[in-house]
Formats: C-alpha cells, sequence, structure tokens
C-alpha cells in the first residue's frame, strides 16, 4: 500500500435516519473530491437506511450488531446490554483492522460503539451534531472527540468543553441547487402566478400534516395556492384521489430540486436535514416539529429558527387550530416570505461538508501513526 494511501484513511459512523447518514455522506464526497487517494469506511447497520444506501454509492460498508433502546417497554431492550458489548468488540475489531487516521462520528446509535473503537484505535475523533439539542450519543462521546462540529449556536450551552466546539452547519449534498423557478413549476404543471407550497413530512410522511393539510384543500384551491404534497409512503393510498390542477400528490418527491425551486413556502417537520437545506436554499418555511423524536431535539431546532426571523413554528398540537390562518397570511405577504427567506440565508452554512473535510484531512496528516 502506498505512503499516501496508508495517510489517508477516513472511518465514518452515523446512522438510523437519513439525518445523521447524509451529512457524513457529504462529508465523505467532499475527502474524496480533495483528495481522491482517501480510503473511507462506514459503520453502521444492516437494517437501517446506511446498510442500503451506503454500498450502493460505492462506499465500503461494515455492519454491527446494534440497535437503539426503545422507550417503549419491549422484549428487544433485554437484548441491549448484550448487543452494546458485542457492537464495541466487533468495532474495535473493525478499527484495528482499518487503522483509521481519522474518525467521524454523525450521530444515532451506532455511532457509540463505532467512535469508541476508533478511540481505542488510535484515531483522532471529529464528531458532528445537527441538531439544536445535542443527542445523548454526541454528549457520551464529547471526551474521545478532537474536535465537535455544531448546526446551531444554540448547541454550545449543553457540552462541557467549549474548545472543542465549531459552529459549522449541517452538511447538505452537493448537489443541491435551485433552477429555474419557471421550468421547475412546468415540471408540475403550475403556473408562475399562483403562489406554490411544497408539503413535507419526511419519507414516510407525517400523520397530523397530512390530515390537516387534507382539511385545506378546498381553500387551497379557493385561494389558488398550488400543492406540491409528499405524503409519505404510508399515506399517498390514502390522499392520492385528491390529486387535481392544483394540488399534485406524491409518496416521495424524487425530484426535490425542482420541488425546493418551484415552492414559494414550504410546510414541513424540523428534521436537522431539512433545516440545513432550507437554509442554504432560503427557502420561507413552516415548521412542524414532530412530537415523536428522541429528546424532543426537533421542536429545539424549530425553536431556533423561529427566535431568528427565519422560520414559523407551529406546535404539533395546535396544527389544526393554526395552520390556516399563518398559510394564507403568508401567501398573501410578498413582504412577509422576503423577510424569512432573508433571515434563513443569513443563518445558512452551505460551506459546511467542506470546512468539515478540510480538518479531517489536517487532522489526518498530523496523526502521523503507521
Amino acid at each position: 500500500m502506498s505512503k499516501a494511501r496508508t495517510r489517508y484513511r477516513f472511518l465514518f459512523a452515523g446512522g438510523g435516519t437519513g439525518g445523521h447518514l447524509f451529512p457524513a455522506i457529504a462529508v465523505a464526497e467532499e475527502i474524496k473530491r480533495m483528495v481522491p487517494e482517501s480510503e473511507i469506511l462506514f459503520i453502521g447497520t444492516k437494517s437501517r437506511i446506511e446498510g442500503k444506501v451506503v454500498p450502493q454509492l460505492g462506499y465500503k460498508f461494515k455492519p454491527i450488531w446494534i440497535k437503539g433502546f426503545s422507550r417503549r417497554i419491549s422484549i428487544e431492550n433485554l437484548l441491549f446490554p448484550i448487543k452494546v458489548v458485542v457492537s464495541i468488540v466487533q468495532s474495535i475489531i473493525i478499527n484495528i483492522r482499518f487503522k483509521p487516521k481519522v474518525a467521524i462520528g454523525s450521530g444515532g446509535y451506532v455511532s457509540g460503539p463505532a467512535i469508541f473503537g476508533s478511540s481505542f484505535a488510535g484515531a483522532k475523533i471529529i464528531l458532528l451534531e445537527q441538531n439544536s439539542y445535542p443527542g445523548i450519543t454526541t454528549r457520551l462521546l464529547e471526551k474521545y472527540a478532537k474536535e465537535i462540529h455544531i448546526s446551531f449556536s444554540d448547541s454550545k450551552k449543553y457540552f462541557k468543553n467549549a474548545d472543542k466546539l465549531l459552529l459549522t452547519g449541517n452538511p447538505v449534498r452537493t448537489n443541491l441547487s435551485i433552477s429555474n423557478k419557471g421550468d421547475a413549476l412546468k415540471e408540475f404543471g403550475f403556473s408562475a402566478y399562483n403562489k406554490t407550497l411544497l408539503i413535507l413530512g419526511g419519507s414516510l410522511g407525517a400523520g397530523s400534516i397530512n390530515n390537516a393539510v387534507a382539511g385545506l384543500i378546498e381553500k387551497f384551491e379557493e385561494n389558488k395556492i398550488q400543492v406540491i404534497w409528499q405524503t409519505g409512503k404510508y399515506y399517498f393510498d390514502k390522499y392520492k384521489n385528491i390529486s387535481s390542477k392544483f394540488v399534485k400528490v406524491f409518496p416521495f418527491i424524487e425530484k426535490m430540486n425542482f420541488a425546493y425551486s418551484a415552492c414559494d413556502l414550504m410546510l414541513a417537520r424540523a428534521g436537522a436535514t431539512t433545516i440545513a437545506e432550507l437554509l442554504v436554499l432560503g427557502i420561507p418555511s413552516v415548521l412542524v416539529p414532530s412530537p415523536n423524536v428522541a429528546e424532543n431535539h426537533q421542536y429545539f431546532n424549530a425553536k431556533s429558527l423561529s427566535e431568528n426571523g427565519a422560520a414559523i413554528l407551529i406546535e404539533d398540537k395546535k396544527l389544526k387550530i393554526e395552520l390556516a390562518d399563518v398559510i394564507f397570511s403568508l401567501c398573501s405577504d410578498g413582504n412577509k416570505l422576503a423577510g424569512l427567506k432573508k433571515n434563513a440565508l443569513s443563518l445558512a452554512r452551505p460551506d459546511a461538508a467542506r470546512a468539515i473535510a478540510e480538518n479531517a484531512i489536517k487532522l489526518a496528516e498530523q496523526n502521523v501513526r503507521s
């Protein structure tokens, strides 16, 4: 193996959801672009999103036997301590064989044992925290980290060592961009003379958002508001017949660049990836945090944007009461939309992936072990 290849070995650990996985992939892509001879290995679980996506992208992938602790009473929880021990042993073996110079943990339960194994094997540790309120895995791994890259200034108060913190932003995919709005509207058969609302509830969908939207369809049509509605695969059959001249219903939107480019306003959950993308693109948004996520982190994400005038926050329990007034008020007021756009762009950090990749490469060069 050549000297250059032995110097640049990077291990990535994180997954369970796209919010943890895709920032890691964005950084890996940047590292490969800067140092093509880099060796990159991902650790994850076979059954979650990383087990499918990472191999499809051509990266090496090693699975470990780990699953998060369920908040509900479950037989699976009895196996949790055993899985933790087994996954730590697996991670140590993988790390000793791969000998990473730098390991990058992007969150989720899988990153715990994997990054511990990397630290044991002598790698420099970088952690990525996408949410305003840091996840428990990131906080547990803080002591092993050389750098912790955060996406929200609010996160600083939750960490013990401020010297490790870098406000870098949440890495987004390299092909994210806004295209010509007229072309994007044509893609959906929409007019440039009407406002367009994009509704996202994640790939699986959001039941409460879908229910609230379904009750407003007639009002949207009366007010000539065009709707691009991603229901999620579990809800598509229930709402697919609502499609009309003004409403386009999809289980999942493949061409997200067109959807982002066509919309004047977005209604969505407050996941970290969604927020990172709407900030980079300057999309005015109404955020409805999911009440069913760990440590209520989506609420803190949305609250941070709301306090900076970069989004409107509606709590899930108030959705049916407040949604109509908020949507119609924004769609009828260009100044409000422009203000949200301006404030969103002011918080954006489009170079996050590049900045993290540069730091990872520097740490690899400093780590002179074989």
